[in-house]
């Protein structure tokens, strides 16, 4: 029998017998994926979907966080989160905060990566030193800054200003500058890190670009606005994203430095749900706090990751 008589004795497949084995063949492959899968699914279950569903339950009880004998008392806790004074100081502040960061620590990173991405003796050595910077937490910065920016005489920043005749600012005991000492060391300590991110795009670009631009004669700042910015924003995009989830929740800054003072002045959406679900025993409260501050946060995120999107295929 020769090769050309066993082929012709082959059986053929029909069109639907075909389609069935391929359909049953990713049947196969969808659920070998889905054992891969079952371990994350898992920890997203219990880590996330499970503490969030009871937090919304709690959200409609009088939960006090020791005892299981709640009651239900409908959107009572909702009504007095929007009317707290307190929240809703925390909440401006906390959008104030997370607005601003974003936008300084964006402005200032994209040029500080442009010069660190040159070529000058020690480049290395300023690169580690602006990245260290974003190194220590957030909480020990704040400790640190409380004692410079003390408003006593005694105080780091009102010690030097006094050998040059200037009385003691009130740094953290007015409320202006205590947001502003508070947003300033927050973009301080960023910096460097988003600066690094940047960094690395930009040695991602192809030199030919910029060669080609000058042949054109294309000057730096065209150079910049029209390869520079372009070819960064994906790295816009992730470190705004970066920026503005973590400013939405931050605590560690404001409390070790202000704990939410004066006043309410730099008092934080975290902070007052720690302190009321926690500190006061009000978890159906903190719990309702915590289900609109998702929401909140959720849909500002959104709205974010949109705005860079679209800005992104503007570029593409």
């Amino acid at each position: 029998m020769n090769t050309a008589t066993a082929v012709q004795q082959l059986p053929q497949l029909d069109e639907s017998t075909y389609r069935k084995r391929r359909r049953s063949r990713a049947i196969h492959d969808d659920i070998t994926s889905l054992w891969f899968l079952l371990p994350i699914l898992a920890l997203f279950v219990a880590l996330f979907l499970i503490p969030l569903l009871r937090t919304l339950y709690y959200s409609f009880t009088d939960f006090n966080g020791y005892s299981m004998d709640m009651h239900w008392v409908g959107l009572e806790n909702y009504r007095k989160v929007f009317t707290d004074s307190s929240t809703l100081q925390g909440l401006g502040f906390t959008i104030l905060y997370a607005v601003v960061v974003m936008t300084g620590v964006t402005v200032l990173a994209i040029p500080l990566a442009a010069v660190l991405n040159r070529k000058f003796v020690g480049r290395n050595f300023v690169r580690s030193i602006f990245f260290f910077f974003s190194v220590p937490s957030l909480a020990i910065m704040g400790m640190v800054w409380k004692y410079i920016f003390s408003p006593m005489k005694t105080g780091v920043a009102n010690s030097v200003l006094s050998l040059i005749g200037i009385d003691p600012i009130p740094w953290l005991s007015n409320n202006a500058l205590a947001k502003f000492c508070v947003i300033f060391i927050a973009i301080w300590a960023q910096i460097g890190w988003h600066a690094t991110l940047y960094l690395a795009f930009l040695q991602a670009i192809p030199s030919d670009l910029y060669e080609q631009a000058t042949v054109d004669g294309a000057n730096k700042l065209q150079q910049f606005v029209h390869i520079t910015l372009p070819q960064l924003t994906p790295g816009i995009v992730t470190s705004t994203f970066l920026l503005m989830s973590g400013g939405l929740k931050v605590y560690d800054l404001p409390y070790t430095m202000t704990k939410g003072g004066p006043g309410y002045s730099t008092y934080t959406v975290t902070q007052s749900i720690i302190q009321q679900g926690i500190g006061q025993s009000q978890y159906g409260i903190g719990s309702a706090l915590a289900v609109l501050f998702f929401i909140a946060t959720g849909i500002v995120v959104f709205l974010q990751i949109s705005f860079s999107n679209l800005i992104s295929r503007r570029f593409q």
